[in-house]
């Protein structure tokens, strides 16, 4: 199951989507949208996507993570546009034979999908500033497979966001 939505992430109905008989463990991770980034408090973030090229690109995770790692079942869903504090933005789950390959697993998905797949986030904090951001390569995860933030992938509408040199 892969979803990129502008509803609310439903993840009972994707934890159910990855169980299986197959399966002694299932690992599920929440991507919440948080009060303080740093010192800043947030109000409100916004997440703005190409649906087509993510979804590819999360649909290339979900076979890539399959290859990977001895998983039964994968399921993702990231949420774009306004999201209040609280809100879940993403949701990862995977269901593997035993607990250590699905924390394995469920790990490298969420890491290598925030560091990858074509999603930008753009936090609007209570005094009035606004800043897009894009997540640091985690330890561990593979640096190849990040895409850089001020790729052809940006929108018009994001036009601050500038090419490192």
């Amino acid at each position: 199951m892969i979803e990129l939505t502008q509803q609310p992430i439903d993840f009972s109905t994707l934890t159910e989507s990855v169980r299986s008989d197959q399966a002694g463990a299932v690992v599920l991770f929440l991507g919440t949208v948080r009060e303080f980034t740093g010192v800043a408090r947030t109000s409100w973030l916004e997440y703005e996507a190409f649906p087509e090229m993510a979804t590819a690109a999360m649909q290339r995770l979900e076979a890539e993570v399959r290859q990977r790692f001895n998983v039964v079942e994968v399921a993702i869903s990231h949420r774009y546009g306004r999201l209040e504090l609280g809100d879940i933005a993403v949701a990862a789950a995977v269901s593997s034979p035993h607990r250590a390959q699905a924390f394995e697993a469920g790990r490298w998905l969420i890491d290598t999908l925030k560091e990858s797949v074509p999603i930008w986030k753009k936090e609007h904090y209570a005094d009035g500033a606004t800043e897009w951001l894009h997540p640091e390569p985690v330890m561990g995860s593979r640096p190849e497979a990040a895409i850089p933030v001020a790729s052809t992938f940006m929108s018009e509408s994001s036009p601050e966001i500038v090419p490192e040199a």
